[in-house]
């Protein structure tokens, strides 16, 4: 008997298709399933791929400050540099083999204000995270009016001596010393010895401290001067550092 224009039953041709081509179906079945994690099985690598795929929007500044702070000391520890982090201006995330965070961030270098940008690429069941990216923008500058402003308010408050037994100056030192210690990539840890002397100035809503540390590492001891900057939000700030001399 002779079959003309007979068509399968669509569940038996998908059956015959399946065995006619195994390698492709279970191909798009691991692409479909896995999402954007097939990505990183081909020739690209992890690198690229955190360049690649997804848009950017716009993210939680707040939740994006432990991410800044990591992208600050990592790239201080790098280049052996004592950026500050001030705050977090923008906060970006793009989708790619997990969460590539574009931040911009305001930060303190020895006074100067500055604006950069950080790339943190973020994989969290991996427990993975990488700064791949720190680069300076721009100085913030200063207006005239508020420098004259602030040489002005300088010239009025002036510097008095402050026990070295008080909290916040012990608060000051011991943040001048985190910055110490960040910066000399040193195994070593240094250790508050003695305050030997505490000067402050405020100045409209800046606390100023002038202090000479004595610090320990290992069996040395050595002597830094040092102006930690609080401000009226409780934050410090380290703005000179130099090794005493006398």
């Amino acid at each position: 008997m002779k079959l003309t224009n007979f068509a399968f039953p669509a569940p038996i041709l998908l059956f015959v298709l399946l065995l006619e081509f195994p390698l492709y179906s279970i191909s798009l079945t691991n692409h479909q399933d896995t999402g954007l994690e097939f990505c990183s099985q081909g020739t690209t690598n992890d690198h690229t791929m955190a360049t690649m795929l997804g848009g950017l929007y716009d993210s939680d500044i707040d939740q994006a400050h432990s991410l800044a702070q990591f992208a600050v000391d990592q790239h201080n520890h790098k280049e052996n540099a004592l950026l500050e982090l001030v705050r977090v201006v923008k906060s970006q995330e793009q989708t790619v083999a997990g969460k590539l965070h574009h931040l911009t961030l305001e930060v303190n270098d020895a006074g100067q204000k500055k604006l950069y940008e950080a790339k943190i690429w973020v994989k969290l069941w991996m427990n993975f995270k990488e700064l791949q990216e720190f680069k300076h923008i721009e100085d913030i500058p200063s207006s005239a009016f508020s420098e004259h402003d602030a040489k002005k308010d300088e010239e009025l408050a002036e510097w008095r001596s402050v026990s070295v037994q008080d909290p916040v100056v012990q608060d000051a030192a011991h943040h001048a010393i985190k910055m110490i210690q960040q910066r000399s990539n040193s195994l070593l840890p240094y250790v508050l010895s003695e305050i030997l002397h505490a000067n402050t100035q405020v100045v409209d809503s800046l606390s100023k401290f002038d202090m000479l540390l004595k610090l320990k590492r290992g069996d040395k001891e050595e002597k830094f001067k040092v102006e930690v900057h609080q401000s009226d939000g409780g934050n410090f700030l380290l703005s000179k550092m130099n090794a005493h001399h006398p």
